[in-house]
């Protein structure tokens, strides 16, 4: 956008000293006329890009603001998510961990009961 601006304001000076230049050579005017119009005309040529580079000054200041607002939704929109992740992960943590705790408990069960199992079979044997 700013590339935009750039060249207008650019293009607008290059044809108001082109248009100047024409206007100088074919007006019948005294060098002192003809200086005081080169002069009037340059400070308008002046404050037309003066005011163009306000607008397109403003213009800017409301696209960043507005990019600073949409970043500013998306890192509270993204905190909000990460802290929904963070409780998520800890939930299927404890899960995981109450399942760990379940099966080391049935799996220590089983080997009691296959070591229980040995000692009767060794004691019929005997």
């Amino acid at each position: 956008m700013s590339n935009r601006v750039d060249d207008f304001i650019k293009g607008l000076l290059v044809g108001g000293l082109i248009g100047a230049a024409i206007g100088i050579l074919y007006a019948p005017k005294s060098g002192k006329e003809t200086r005081e119009d080169l002069s009037r005309k340059t400070e308008e040529l002046i404050e037309k890009a003066k005011e163009e580079y306000e607008l397109a000054l403003e213009k800017s200041k409301k696209a960043y603001e507005a990019a600073v607002q949409r970043l500013k939704a998306l890192e509270s929109s993204t905190k909000e998510k990460v802290g929904e992740m963070e409780v998520k992960v800890g939930e299927m943590a404890d899960r995981g961990k109450e399942t760990i705790l379940e099966t080391k408990g049935r799996l220590k069960k089983a080997i009691d009961a296959g070591v229980e199992a040995f000692k009767e079979e060794k004691e019929k044997a005997q």
